[in-house]
């Protein structure tokens, strides 16, 4: 995975709204989707990362496009600049390019 300047998370219950926020994620803004973890108890996170503003904007917009469906947001967040060690993390949340 090659370095980046900010990721942002959103972690919401139930995959009807982890695929909207990632989609609304990733038609607000030039991100990348890293990947998703369901993380206990139905709660999953979606990662995505890019340039901190893109990734403010995708997390403004997947936080506003699960409210709208009614749901909450259980936390969201963005990191500018993470440290490169959150790779590692982030490695664990990586999609497959594997078909």
């Amino acid at each position: 995975m090659e370095r980046y300047e900010a990721i942002g998370a959103i972690e919401t219950f139930g995959l009807v709204f982890v695929l909207e926020a990632a989609d609304a994620m990733c038609k607000a803004a030039d991100v990348q989707l890293i990947g998703y973890e369901n993380v206990a108890s139905g709660y999953i996170s979606v990662l995505v990362q890019g340039d901190v503003g893109a990734c403010k904007t995708a997390v403004e917009a997947g936080v506003k496009a699960v409210n709208d469906m009614g749901a909450e947001v259980y936390s969201s967040v963005v990191i500018p600049r993470p440290h490169p060690d959150l790779e590692k993390i982030a490695r664990r949340y990586a999609l497959s390019t594997a078909p």
